[in-house]
């Protein structure tokens, strides 16, 4: 390999040229062979992601739709009904915990459900930009590498790096971040589970303003303290911490009054826990601020639809590159002719789309077939029309 730099700025940036000989006719079809093998995995598993979606999604509506008939609005979060025992409850109410959660080392505590401290090293992060071409019958491949220093959360480690001289980082961090979680919360007189407390996740930057700095060594600025001799010029090992609330559970002069939340779930005894629905599904929600029960349904219906086509544009996606490596092949076997190569790269882009279109449909009507038949039957006839389509374009060109 060659290298390029500048001597003025060979700590920041230098180039690294790299070449091989030009892959001959069967070291480019072997290596397609194994494209295949990926292509085949991938369109297996695009079939399993969208039947699988199609069962949850209806398991899941058909849940909602049971939550949304059984739930009981409570009248009081702060007596426990046993009428409700075993029910599914509805309940709006400013969250509580019994103790604060406090951070000893740099002197900081605050009422709520979460604490997180974030810490972060001034370190070297390594950027790549590569381009390829061919010369003399080679193929060459031009890496720049580019050097920055910057606030990071994990170690990076600099024994990667092209050229780690000059640019060397600390292997690990002298401070420690943690999250910090209240281990009884409370809305009214009902605890809830571990399951509800992990949903509340609406982290907020902690201000640091009113604290002082809590050792010699750290000094506070702004919403950071730092472990640096001067934190206006950082050097590289150098430490920030940042601390981040959820949940803020009592009245705080600096924060505010405590955070309100929406709760549906099971209620057992003074708990609040996940309510099993007959479709086989888990009810356990909670959305922060007051809402109706109709509104907390509605988001999770609004929630399911969204997950649903996520996971049905994933699985087409997963079939289109399964069928297209698989279909490589042909491309491979045509690519020393330029044109005959760009028609068939085309056609087979063309097919990949078509084909993965009709499957996709047609999973999907398969995973409707015991929910919703008419649907399904639908969809059947539906998942023709891509290849149908293909078939009119091909004919014609063959007919010319």
């Amino acid at each position: 390999f060659q290298q390029f730099s500048d001597p003025g700025s060979s700590r920041k940036e230098h180039v690294k040229v790299t070449s091989e000989p030009k892959p001959g006719f069967l070291e480019r079809l072997s290596e397609t062979s194994g494209g295949m093998l990926i292509g085949l995995v991938t369109f297996l598993l695009a079939f399993y992601v969208l039947f699988t979606n199609e069962g949850r999604a209806l398991r899941t509506a058909k849940s909602l739709d049971e939550g949304l008939s059984l739930v009981v609005p409570l009248d009081s979060i702060h007596s426990i009904s046993q009428q409700n025992e075993g029910r599914l409850v509805h309940l709006a109410g400013a969250l509580s915990t019994s103790k604060p959660l406090f951070d000893p080392s740099y002197g900081l505590s605050i009422q709520a459900v979460k604490l997180k401290r974030n810490v972060e090293m001034y370190q070297w992060v390594e950027y790549e930009d590569s381009k390829e071409y061919e010369e003399d019958g080679e193929i060459k491949k031009e890496t720049k590498y580019s050097y920055n220093t910057e606030w990071k959360s994990e170690v990076v480690n600099s024994r990667n790096f092209d050229r780690e001289i000059g640019h060397k980082n600390p292997s690990a961090m002298a401070v420690e971040s943690f999250t910090a979680v209240s281990p009884n919360v409370q809305v009214g007189s009902f605890v809830l589970s571990k399951g509800l407390v992990d949903k509340i996740d609406d982290f907020k930057q902690l201000s640091l303003s009113h604290l002082e700095d809590p050792h010699a060594d750290v000094t506070r600025r702004e919403d950071y303290f730092y472990h640096s001799d001067n934190p206006r010029r950082p050097e590289v090992g150098d430490l920030r911490v940042s601390f981040f609330y959820a949940g803020l559970s009592g009245d705080d002069p600096h924060l505010g009054s405590a955070d309100r939340v929406t709760v549906i779930a099971r209620q057992r005894g003074d708990q609040l826990v996940p309510y099993h629905t007959k479709s086989g599904d888990i009810l356990e929600i909670l959305y922060p601020g007051d809402l109706s029960v109709e509104e907390v349904f509605q988001k999770e219906q609004e929630s399911n639809t969204m997950k649903t086509w996520a996971l049905r544009a994933a699985g087409w996606l997963s079939m289109f590159v399964g069928i297209s490596l698989m279909t490589r092949i042909f491309y491979t076997l045509v690519d020393w002719f330029p044109v005959v190569r760009d028609l068939v790269n085309v056609g087979l882009k063309v097919f990949a789309v078509c084909v993965a279109s009709s499957l996709s449909l047609l999973t999907i009507s398969v995973g409707w077939l015991f929910y919703r038949p008419l649907w399904a039957l639908l969809l059947m006839l539906l998942s023709a029309v891509p290849i149908l389509v293909a078939r009119s374009r091909v004919l014609p060109k063959k007919q010319q």
